[in-house]
């Protein structure tokens, strides 16, 4: 009975149907009592049952059709609520596991910080989503004793598996930690947890498919290859580097640039379930993050950029916020592209999102001390190309960085998807519904948080004001007559002030006057000798 009465709480917005379909029932009853009656219906009482009886019925469906939309939408929001969410009380109208699981099949290829960032704005729309991503040790996992383990780190592999965690924070303290004692001193617990998954299940893809049920992960990790491989490039001074590490800073102290990137050996195979994921997406992010070590490189594995271009997805690539030095000095968004384009051919990118949001100037100022820019949004050149170019207010600041913003990233791309949807003529579709329902929840907390900022701010403002007209109120009291003191002195010397400066043109003006009276004279005197 207790979970029945809620159903009618306002946050369920169930109530306004019922009571539309109500209000048609009540209309088409008198509609057919009015009929059954009379004895002699007029003109005019036939058009007012017709009528009656028309309103009646039209409300009495959209009543039927708008519930029905509207426990689906509660039945598709219960998968994206978080346990501890705002929105737990919704939890109890329906059963504990989910219907299902639906939302857009989203693949997000590239490394580092940057595609993480996108995957946490990401898990809040769907949970079908695939980050296929560089290992920063060039291969796979290839420890045969734990000791062994620190001399391969696979940092952005873990950093994925916290991105997808639905309780993010708890997760990087865990994977993060790192033994202080004991046999595991200095050891990271994220390394250990990952061995100790490719010593059960063999296959370090595997291990880490299987890491997802066992940490309650939204979507997968995917590495782009177990292949052994190392990142190369070639620089437009003719010099080649080897070490990935190394290629910031020997492009730095060469003052050159890089010509391109390569991996060796170039035949590296794709990792189970990569070609797959990319077929069945239905749309493919790309960055943002290291344009030549974390982004490039996954397009060069074999069969990575054809299958990409071979497939009907959305192909969205999002530009870096700010320039990196030692790889894209100098660089617009279109040079990113045209790298992107240089290494995998044409084809591969259909919209590009870029920041335009205003960053504080002092972050501006530490990157620009580290030879670091914003990068700059050339339209035309990027337009040339037949991308499309979508803004918005992305950067964030994260510590001393500049991140982009996961939820209005997300927001954009599940804008562009929802759009694509509805060019398809699938407003009906349960996959739409989640996103457009999703979407405007999205839009009225934003509202809601930006109203409440403003208040705040204003509300600040208010009183930073009153307690400076406070202050001067104190001190005025308090001063009172010292004040007055001060002002009639001040008074009084600037009248001094302008009674010397008279007097002293009226002492002037006589001068004159005597002087032109005694030259006068003088001349009188000389034309009568």
């Amino acid at each position: 009975m207790k979970n029945f009465l809620n159903w009618f709480k306002n946050s369920t917005k169930i109530k306004r149907w019922m009571f539309l379909i109500l209000v048609g029932i009540i209309l088409t009853c008198f509609g057919f009592s009015k009929v059954l009656s009379s004895n002699r219906l007029g003109f005019g009482d036939l058009i007012q049952i017709i009528i009656t009886f028309v309103v009646g019925f039209t409300c009495f469906v959209l009543g039927i059709v708008y519930i029905q939309r509207r426990n689906l939408e509660l039945l598709i929001e219960k998968t994206n609520v978080d346990e501890s969410g705002s929105n737990s009380e919704l939890k109890k109208l329906v059963t504990k596991n989910p219907i299902y699981e639906k939302g857009p099949n989203i693949v997000v290829i590239g490394g580092g910080n940057g595609i993480n960032n996108i995957l946490k704005g990401l898990r809040n729309y769907t949970s079908n989503l695939t980050a296929i991503v560089t290992v920063s040790t060039y291969g796979k996992p290839s420890t045969t004793s734990i000791k062994e383990l620190k001399l391969n780190p696979i940092d952005d592999i873990k950093s994925s598996l916290v991105a997808l965690s639905p309780n993010e924070k708890e997760m990087s303290s865990l994977i993060n930690y790192t033994f202080t004692e004991g046999k595991l001193k200095n050891l990271n617990f994220g390394d250990v947890f990952l061995y100790g998954m490719q010593k059960v299940y063999g296959d370090f893809t595997n291990s880490i498919e299987k890491s997802r049920n066992i940490l309650s992960m939204v979507g997968r990790v995917l590495p782009v290859t177990l292949d052994e491989m190392n990142i190369c490039a070639e620089l437009q001074d003719g010099t080649v580097v080897t070490d990935k590490s190394k290629i910031s800073e020997t492009v730095s102290n060469k003052v050159t640039k890089i010509n391109r990137v390569y991996i060796n050996p170039s035949n590296c195979r794709t990792a189970p379930g990569v070609l797959d994921a990319i077929k069945n997406a239905d749309a493919i992010i790309i960055g943002p993050g290291s344009l030549y070590t974390n982004v490039i490189p996954n397009l060069l594995i074999k069969n990575v950029s054809k299958t990409i271009k071979e497939s009907k997805a959305l192909k969205i690539y999002i530009s870096n916020i700010m320039t990196e030095p030692g790889q894209t000095d100098d660089y617009d968004v279109s040079d990113h592209i045209n790298s992107i384009l240089e290494h995998s051919g044409d084809g591969i990118i259909d919209f590009c999102i870029s920041d335009v949001g205003e960053i504080v100037p002092e972050y501006v100022r530490k990157y620009n001390l580290m030879g670091s820019d914003i990068v700059n949004i050339d339209t035309s050149n990027i337009r040339s190309k037949g991308i499309r170019l979508i803004k918005g207010e992305l950067a964030v600041a994260e510590g001393n960085y500049i991140r982009h913003d996961p939820d209005k990233t997300a927001k954009l791309i599940i804008e562009l998807i929802c759009g694509d949807l509805k060019f398809k003529d699938k407003h009906n579709d349960e996959q739409y519904m989640l996103l457009n329902s999703k979407l405007k929840e999205e839009n009225k907390k934003a509202k809601k948080e930006k109203k409440k900022a403003k208040r705040l701010k204003e509300d600040k403002k208010e009183k930073n004001s009153d307690e400076i007209i406070k202050r001067k109120s104190k001190f005025s009291n308090k001063y009172k007559d010292r004040i007055e003191s001060i002002k009639e002195s001040e008074k009084t010397r600037l009248e001094n002030i302008r009674i010397h400066e008279k007097a002293k043109e009226m002492i002037d003006e006589e001068e004159q006057k005597e002087k032109e009276k005694f030259l006068k004279e003088t001349y009188s005197k000389k034309e009568k000798k």
